[in-house]
């Protein structure tokens, strides 16, 4: 039996719901296709959970470096109460809320694996081995985000690794974890487990958090080093090999996958380790999607324009991880509400160049994209880095702080350490970039991505006067440097 709705949407994610939420919002009729947990990977299996595993281990930190609160923190970090509280932010992998949500917007769900059937067309196969078939009078939307990506390294694949979901639904901490990969998933993961008490070590040939300006880097890895966690540069894995569990040395010194996993490195070091983390990318989550019965390439990234649509399928879009843009949950979900839109102000035949659609383009995603690092120091950024303004072509001015030197850092923390950095367009006298690495840093990162998105001039910036003492007063002493504007 065939439905039919204006909208399907493949993929029940934050991007999947907001693209069908702002659709319906805009007159249509939406189904969404989710074959695992509505809410999505975010809120089970990644942003959610790594935060809950990463906040205690952060606050005792933080409590530590005051003092008269050291003092008072005399225990350690009780893990198992810290995953139980994981387990209460997931809802316990459990959707049932979320379905609530989704019957108060107007949605409505197929639960199955959906996968194109030529244009327009959606078959389910559902959990109890039927099919819908479903077809889309307006467009059809791809919300599967992606993959982690697991290197081609020899034995790896063998040696059951973790990937982010199994290190974020882990039920115990292992006693060794070894991290490949030095990206923010890797970071976060490091410095979680880190704080439970695990021997962790972090391989990272290219060193740290490289997407970011080079201090970043330097500073989580010191922060890192201080947590006891270990981390090799400058060499990478070569062969992995887990042994079988009664071969272990110490099997029952912590869970595992199995035996003790052994990961030789080019420099000749063999590392041995409970689990093995693999964090060194990711990849599309596009194959089994039916993509050739439209004529494009399974397994590949969905090239989209700045409303989200495919070029050459004016109705079908892709939405979040998928588009390879930016892969991060709020560009998702920002790139979701103007795809929403203009499949809804399209519907309406509003083609005009002043159309609601073309006021919400994601054009955020070529020039301003928040990050946060939840490390210990954390990393928040916006905008270009002193290197990609270089590449970019632009004529900068590149401003550095010491937060230790801002007033409100001192109430934070006992010699606090941390630096900001300002990107400044001298042509246009705009800021482009600014990253800031410290305690607590990552409230600061909005106020650089309304100055970049609304291209406040300097001038101006010197009106926006930042309250004493707090840590945002370092705007004040960016400004400062770059000096006063012109009389």
């Amino acid at each position: 039996m065939q439905q039919e709705f204006d909208l399907i949407v493949i993929g029940g994610g934050p991007v999947g719901e907001n693209v069908a939420d702002r659709a319906v919002q805009g007159g249509l009729s939406t189904v969404i296709v989710e074959h695992e947990l509505v809410g999505g990977e975010c809120s089970y299996w990644a942003c959610m959970p790594s935060k809950a595993l990463l906040r205690a281990g952060a606050a005792i930190s933080a409590a530590r470096r005051v003092p008269g609160a050291a003092e008072a923190v005399t225990g350690q970090l009780d893990v198992q109460a810290l995953f139980a509280h994981r387990d209460d932010v997931v809802k316990h992998w459990n959707d049932s809320g979320q379905l609530e949500w989704l019957d108060g917007a107007g949605i409505q769900l197929v639960r199955g694996h959906g996968r194109l059937d030529g244009e327009r067309r959606v078959a389910v196969d559902t959990p109890d081995g039927g099919r819908v078939e479903l077809l889309a009078r307006v467009a059809v939307v791809v919300a599967t985000g992606s993959d982690p990506l697991i290197p081609r390294i020899e034995g790896l694949a063998e040696a059951r690794p973790w990937a982010s979901r199994e290190a974020t639904s882990a039920e115990q901490a292992p006693r060794r974890l070894a991290v490949i990969g030095g990206g923010v998933v890797g970071v976060e993961m490091a410095a979680a487990y880190a704080s439970f008490g695990t021997e962790v070590t972090v391989i990272a040939r290219s060193g740290l958090l490289r997407e970011f300006e080079p201090f970043a880097g330097e500073l989580v890895g010191d922060g890192l080093t201080e947590q006891g966690a270990r981390v090799v540069t400058g060499a990478s894995p070569v062969r992995v090999s887990r042994a079988d569990a009664s071969d272990a040395a110490d099997a029952s010194a912590a869970p595992s996958s199995g035996g003790e996993v052994r990961i030789e490195l080019s420099n000749g070091e063999t590392i041995v380790a409970d689990e093995v983390l693999v964090a060194t990318g990711r990849t599309p989550r596009t194959r089994g999607l039916g993509l050739e019965t439209v004529g494009l390439e399974p397994g590949d990234w969905l090239e989209v324009d700045d409303t989200l649509r495919v070029p050459g399928h004016d109705w079908l879009y892709a939405v979040g991880d998928v588009n390879h843009r930016a892969l991060l949950t709020h560009q998702g979900k920002y790139q979701a509400r103007a795809a929403g839109d203009a499949i809804a102000a399209r519907a309406r035949g509003d083609e005009a160049s002043d159309a609601p659609w073309g006021a919400h383009v994601a054009t955020a995603d070529h020039h301003a994209v928040p990050q946060v690092v939840f490390s210990d120091p954390e990393v928040a950024a916006v905008g270009l880095t002193a290197a990609g303004a270089e590449e970019a072509g632009l004529r900068t001015r590149v401003l550095d702080y010491e937060l230790g030197w801002v007033a409100g850092a001192s109430l934070l923390a006992d010699g606090y350490r941390g630096t900001a950095r300002m990107i400044v367009d001298e042509d246009r006298g705009v800021v482009v970039g600014a990253t800031f690495v410290g305690q607590d840093v990552a409230e600061l990162v909005q106020a650089a991505t309304i100055a970049i998105v609304g291209g406040v001039p300097i001038d101006r910036l010197w009106h926006a006067v930042p309250a004493y003492p707090t840590m945002s007063e370092v705007w004040l002493r960016l400004l400062e440097a770059y000096g006063r504007p012109a009389a």
